[in-house]
């Protein structure tokens, strides 16, 4: 009887062992894959490096945070979402540009020619150099927008806004440049 409960005790421990081996070899793959990541973002391995300068505000109406606000955002997304250290300058990737528009305008109308909806427009123009790889080189303008009631302030709800484009520009710039849509 107690040979039977030893062997039993024993396969026990013998499934246990398989299965963490099992899973191990499972997750081997993702932890050997440095160069991707869950957020969907192919690095090469061989990139190490991004800078991301300043970008200053050459739209004809300025907003004075914008620039700042818009810059740290960039660089805030990059060092987050890949294991890419942010540089001065010479990184392997560089992402330089300006603010080059922002307006805002009505978008909804009605009755007796009253907005309902104005929008909020901000553009950003972005050269894009991956010095490991020239083929993902870009220049290209992104524009993102939101809009709100006629009935606010724009000045109430300019920061939200702002916010808000600010977060979709930069993802689009990262979806362009990183995981290449």
């Amino acid at each position: 009887m107690q040979n039977t409960r030893s062997y039993r005790f024993l396969s026990a421990v013998q499934i246990q062992i398989a299965a963490v081996v099992l899973l191990g070899l499972i997750c081997l793959p993702w932890v050997s894959c440095k160069n991707y990541s869950f957020t969907g973002a192919s690095v090469s391995p061989d990139i190490k490096t991004v800078t991301i300068p300043f970008f200053p505000n050459r739209a004809s109406l300025v907003q004075p945070v914008l620039s700042q606000t818009f810059t740290e955002k960039m660089r805030d997304k990059f060092v987050s979402q890949t294991n890419l250290t942010l540089t001065e300058a010479h990184g392997d990737l560089l992402f330089e540009g300006y603010i080059s528009d922002y307006h805002t305008q009505p978008v909804a109308i009605h009755g007796n020619d009253n907005a309902a909806l104005n929008r909020l427009t901000i553009s950003v123009f972005v050269k894009f150099i991956n010095t490991k790889d020239p083929k993902q080189d870009f220049e290209t303008t992104f524009s993102r927008y939101a809009d709100f009631s006629a009935s606010q302030n724009l000045a109430s709800v300019e920061q939200s806004l702002i916010s808000e484009i600010n977060a979709q520009l930069v993802d689009d710039i990262f979806n362009k440049s990183m995981v290449n849509w």
